[in-house]
């Protein structure tokens, strides 16, 4: 099955997780970058003024994407990963499955967090979003092997 996997990384944590997977199952990756970079000022979660505290505050905040350049055309099921934020995907992920039709594709969530699920809400945000079938989504730890990935992956 052709495979691309997908992610919005603002830490790092995130984007070398998503790449032992795509060197595992041997699928393309691709970046999801918002056209304007996040600061560390933006990412402070203590600052109830922050550009990420008020894009996770609205649930219909789309954050605009630096390129529409995601080979999902070529892909039959695409891996999307996150960091959890907020105790859900970040804005910029809507913002990624709104952009592209998922037409007859599978959708996977996988999200990177030390602590906090990856909850049924993504699931079910995706699924609405998209109209694609969504399967079973995973949290990892930043520490997850490329072994255990892989074997994630195939039992899909």
């Amino acid at each position: 099955m052709k495979a691309l996997v997908a992610f919005f990384s603002a830490s790092g944590v995130t984007a070398a997780l998503s790449r032992r997977l795509a060197e595992a199952i041997h699928a393309p990756l691709y970046e999801i970058r918002p056209a304007v970079p996040y600061t560390q000022a933006d990412l402070d979660w203590r600052d109830k003024q922050s550009r990420s505290t008020i894009e996770m505050s609205d649930r219909n905040c789309r954050p605009a994407l630096a390129d529409l350049s995601a080979p999902v055309g070529d892909a039959e099921i695409i891996f999307v990963g996150y960091p959890v934020w907020w105790y859900r995907e970040p804005s910029i992920i809507d913002s990624f499955l709104e952009a592209y039709d998922f037409t007859g594709k599978k959708i996977v969530l996988f999200a990177t967090s030390g602590s906090s699920d990856i909850g049924e809400e993504a699931t079910q945000r995706a699924a609405e979003i998209t109209k694609a079938e969504i399967l079973p989504g995973k949290r990892f730890s930043a520490g997850a092997s490329a072994d255990e990935l892989k074997a994630w992956a195939e039992k899909l």
